[in-house]
Formats: C-alpha cells, structure tokens, sequence
C-alpha cells in the first residue's frame, strides 16, 4: 500500500552544506525561474528560429526571473517576521502585565 511520505523519508537535497528545502522563498523563486526562463525560450524561438540565441535568452530570463523574486519575496518574508517578532513580544509583555505604551 502506498504511503504518503513524512519527515523520516525525507532525503535533504544539500547545496553549499545547506538543506534547499528549509531555505525560505528559495523553492518558488527557482520555480518560477524554471517556467518563465523555459517560457521566455520557447517563445524567443518560436519568433527568430535561433536556437543558440534562444538557449541563452531562456537561461538569462531564468537567472533575472530567480533573481528578482528571490528579492521581493525575501524582503516581504523578512517583514513577515519583523512583524511577527514585535506580536510575539507584546503578547509577552501582556501575559508579564507590563504596560506597554509607546
């Protein structure tokens, strides 16, 4: 019977001696890098009939694509967490019953 798979079964893809998968933003920036670099490719192809030129604007795209949502998602991520962050030490000052004005 098949299974669904858990942690246990979990074999870490490790880049540079870190796992890829707990790597926050990095999963959907190089997804969406894949789709639009493979995307822009065809496309590019499909207008000039050039292969080489066409490999090397697909792979261009990719990188820029990666690149620009890697930013954007890492900086709303790291204000996700800033935010968070300050909840977690009001919620704390509340159960200390300090008061909290600034």
């Amino acid at each position: 019977m098949a299974s669904i798979s858990s942690d246990e079964d979990h074999k870490p893809l490790m880049f540079l001696g870190k796992d890829v998968s707990k790597i926050p933003c990095f999963r959907n920036s190089f997804l969406y890098g894949i789709v639009g670099g493979f995307t822009m490719g065809i496309g590019f192809f499909l207008c000039t009939s050039r292969t080489l030129r066409s490999t090397h604007f697909g792979f261009g795209s990719f990188v820029t694509i990666s690149s620009f949502y890697w930013v954007i998602c890492r900086h709303n991520y790291d204000n996700t967490e800033e935010r968070l962050n300050e909840l977690k030490g009001i919620i704390k000052a509340k159960k200390s019953g300090a008061d909290i004005n600034d």
